[in-house]
Order: structure tokens, then C-alpha cells, then sequence
């Protein structure tokens, strides 16, 4: 059990008429109190980040207030702390004000110097908590940055996105293509969370065969089956206290969606052959590279459940659509690569990196990766669609030459790239460049190249 944020003073006295007293004092305050008799156990509820001061008598039974002043700053070393001495108690209580107690306050006092005391302190509190969060933020940008590489619009939106619902106890839907990077988006959701320090599971439901799926999920009992000859604990009991990250959502059957709909709902989890509904303390992040909404419209997946689940979704952007994010977390990866292997690292070269620019990438960040690899070892840059392939030639020529050479190459490896991109004519070529259709044409004939290079019908009747 843990102290509610609501709180804002903890008051602990063993006398119970100064506990009382001092208790009204400070309700006719405005002020939300928890008077307790006794100090033990207190620290194990507060939270590091609990909003609130704590005043304290110094003689008591048990646990004594510098025994608490001690346990609490073992916890959070910021923590306000006020100590409540009897006359003789003073060199004790100054003793308590070198180890770290905010003030003490010797009896008798005045209402009016509790007060005084007590508001100072949580003016303190408030002030180390917002200087804390924006420490926080600053390095979860930080962290954000590093892990999802690259500065285009929908990259920036997205690490935003992320930084806001970090810190809630929202349910996410991550919705991505294959290789994009959900597992990244979900890993970095959780890190940055209060769960932090929980478990993260991660599990693909698209890889659970349907015998196993719900003895793996929700766990089971001994006898739930043939073959169920102990007690198994499923992901989500696993998960409790921290996140669960369940990938390919869409692949679950629509009696598993059935459960898990009322997992979400009532946060407990029923094993398998048992009777007992365990509660979770839990976040569910899903991820799903399909449009659920139109798999609910055709009856694949619960509409309930998608809507649910669609309270705070996360849009992962395609590589194709980031722009030149492609280069640079190429190049980081590549570094990655070249360090991991023991290589120096290798710079790409122009007519390189227009080849990465036009590529589509199907594969999406793991394809890329998986070419920055290659290229880390030294090998050709070869990309798997065709119309990429056209220029691989040409870039492979950069690599020497002088200047002019390399320019003359790298207007062939872009026009030629185009070609293969474009599949049209010879006006949307020239549009795609930014040039007029006659100086395109001039350029063809200069480099030897045409449509048939990219294995398309020439559209040349347009030609000024």
C-alpha cells in the first residue's frame, strides 16, 4: 500500500491529544493530512516522488524520528522532514538539522510557526519536484533522440508523442509497418515510464501457436489440461507491476481477444483451470502492422477491442516517408557496424547516398540496418527492389575519380534513378528532377541512358 499523492502532510505522534490537536491545526488549514501513531513501515509507502513533508515527534516507541529522518533521506535525500522536541531534546534535534531534518520545532509552539514551517517546506518540495521532472524530461529527449534516430517532422512528432504518454498510465496502440520499429517505440515507452524499474515482457502473439497461446498469455493450472502437470505463470501475471508489449495483435483468435478485452477492462487475470482472479497492476502496449478498424468492419477482430485499444494509438512513419532520415540512420547504424566488427568506419559517397534517397524501403529501419551491416564490412551496396538496382553500377563508379568525373556520374546515378522510380514518361521524369523535358532529353542522349534501362516503355512523344 502506498500513500495517496493527495496527501500533503504525514503527521506521526504517539500522544494522542497532540496528535489531534496538531491535526486540526492544520485541516482548518486547507492542508490534506494522514496522522499516525507510529513511524515504522512508513518510508516502504512513500513514493521517491511522493508530493508531500513529513513532521515527526523525536521520542517515540519503536522507531524514533532520527531513525526515520535516516530511512526516509536513505530513500529520497530531499525529503522534508520536521522534528517535534520536548525541551531537553534540543542538541538532539540539532544533531537531527546536521543529518538533513528541513526544521524542528521545539514544544510548546505556535499554531502559527507549524504552519509557517510546514508551508515553507512543501514550497520546497514542489520546487525540487518540478526541477526533477525537467531534469527528467531532458534526458528522456535525450535518450528519445538516441534511440529514434533522425530529425524529419514525423520523427519529431512521434518522439513527442512518446514523451507525453510515457508518463501516463494509458493503454498504447503502436501501429506500424513490418520492420519500423515497434518494438523500439514500446521498449522506449516503458523506460521512460514510472514502470521503469518493472519487468518489460515482449511477445509476438503471430509466433504462438493457438494450442499454446492461452497457457502462455493467461497461464494455467495444474490439470487445466492434458499435459498441464504444474502451475504456469502467464505474460501478464509476469508483466504485473511493469508493461507487457504484445506485437501482432491482429494474429489473435477471437476467443483470446475475448479474455484479453476483459483483461483490459477489469485488470485481472484468471489462470487457466482456476478459480481465482489474480489483480494486475499492468500496462498493455499492442502493436499491429494492419488497419484493425477495417479487420472489425470484416469481422477479424473484435470492434470492442480495437476501440479499446485505440484510446491512444502511436503511428510509426514508414521509412519512405522520413526524408533524408534514411542517410543519417544509415550512417549511424553503419558506425554501429564498423565499431562492432572492428572496422574503420566507411563514408558513403554522393551517388551512394542518392541511391538511398530514392529507395523505397519495403523493409522499413530493419532493412536498412541490415544494408548498413553490409556496407560496414565492405561490401557492395546492393538494395532489394529494382528500381534501385539501375544506378548500382553507377555508384560503384564514384568511388574514384576527380571532381568533375564524380559530378558527371553522380547526374547520371539521380537521372537514372528517376528513370526506374518513374515508369512513365519522359514529362514526369523531368517534373521529379525539377528540370525543363529538352534538357532532360539532352541529358539522356549524354549519358547513354533511356526508359528501356529501367525496363519500361519509352514515352518520348512529349518532348518539346
Amino acid at each position: 500500500m502506498t500513500i495517496d499523492n493527495r496527501i500533503q502532510v504525514v503527521l506521526i505522534d504517539d500522544d494522542p491529544h497532540l496528535r489531534q490537536a496538531l491535526s486540526q491545526t492544520l485541516d482548518l488549514a486547507g492542508l490534506k493530512i494522514l496522522p499516525l501513531a507510529e513511524a515504522k513501515g512508513l518510508a516502504g509507502q512513500l513514493e521517491r516522488d511522493w508530493p508531500g513533508v513529513v513532521v515527526s515527534d523525536i521520542r517515540m516507541p519503536g522507531m524514533d524520528g532520527l531513525e526515520l529522518l535516516t530511512e526516509l533521506h536513505a530513500q529520497d535525500p530531499e525529503l522534508p522532514v520536521l522534528l517535534i522536541t520536548g525541551h531537553g531534546d534540543v542538541p538532539l534535534a540539532v544533531q537531527a538539522m546536521r543529518a538533513g531534518a528541513y526544521d524542528f520545532l521545539e514544544k510548546p509552539f505556535a499554531s502559527d510557526a507549524l504552519l509557517d514551517s510546514v508551508r515553507r517546506a512543501l514550497a520546497l518540495r514542489r520546487l525540487v519536484l518540478d526541477n526533477r521532472s525537467l531534469r527528467l524530461a531532458l534526458s528522456d529527449r535525450n535518450e528519445l533522440s538516441t534511440r529514434l534516430v533522425g530529425q524529419s517532422p514525423s520523427m519529431l512528432r512521434l518522439r513527442e508523442q512518446i514523451g507525453a504518454l510515457a508518463a501516463t498510465k494509458a493503454d498504447v496502440l503502436i501501429l506500424g509497418e513490418t520492420g519500423a520499429g515497434k518494438e523500439v517505440v514500446a521498449r522506449a515507452l516503458h523506460d521512460l515510464s514510472s514502470r521503469r524499474n518493472g519487468p518489460f515482457v515482449a511477445i509476438n502473439a503471430g509466433a504462438l501457436a493457438e494450442s499454446v497461446v492461452e497457457s502462455e498469455l493467461f497461464g494455467h493450472e495444474p490439470g487445466a489440461f492434458t499435459g498441464a502437470q504444474k502451475r504456469r505463470i502467464g505474460k501478464f501475471e509476469f508483466a504485473n507491476g511493469g508493461t507487457l508489449f504484445l506485437d501482432e495483435i491482429e494474429s489473435m483468435s477471437l476467443d483470446v481477444q475475448v479474455k484479453l478485452l476483459r483483461l483490459l477492462q477489469e485488470r485481472v487475470v484468471e489462470r487457466l483451470g482456476g478459480n481465482q482472479l489474480i489483480p494486475l497492476d499492468i500496462r498493455i502496449i499492442a502493436a499491429t502492422k494492419e488497419d484493425l478498424r477495417q479487420s472489425a468492419d470484416q469481422g477479424r477482430f473484435r470492434a470492442d477491442l480495437y476501440y479499446r485499444l485505440n484510446v491512444a494509438p502511436l503511428r510509426i512513419p514508414p521509412l519512405r516517408e522520413r526524408g533524408e532520415d534514411a542517410l543519417v540512420l544509415f550512417q549511424h547504424f553503419a558506425d554501429e557496424a564498423s565499431g562492432r566488427h572492428g572496422l574503420p568506419p566507411h563514408e558513403l559517397q554522393p551517388g551512394q547516398r542518392a541511391l538511398l534517397l530514392r529507395h523505397t524501403w519495403p523493409g522499413n529501419v530493419r532493412e536498412l540496418q541490415n544494408a548498413a551491416e553490409r556496407f560496414a564490412l565492405g561490401l557492395e551496396l546492393a538494395l532489394d527492389n529494382n528500381e534501385a538496382q539501375g544506378a548500382v553500377g553507377t555508384v560503384v563508379e564514384l568511388v574514384s575519380g576527380g571532381l568533375s568525373e564524380q559530378v558527371e556520374n553522380f547526374e547520371k546515378t539521380l537521372i537514372a534513378a528517376e528513370l526506374a522510380r518513374s515508369h512513365s514518361s519522359v514529362r514526369s521524369v523531368a517534373e521529379a528532377l525539377g528540370i525543363p523535358r529538352k534538357t532532360l532529353h539532352d541529358k539522356l542522349r549524354k549519358h547513354g541512358l533511356s526508359f528501356a534501362d529501367s525496363g519500361a516503355a519509352s514515352h518520348t512523344d512529349d518532348l518539346d
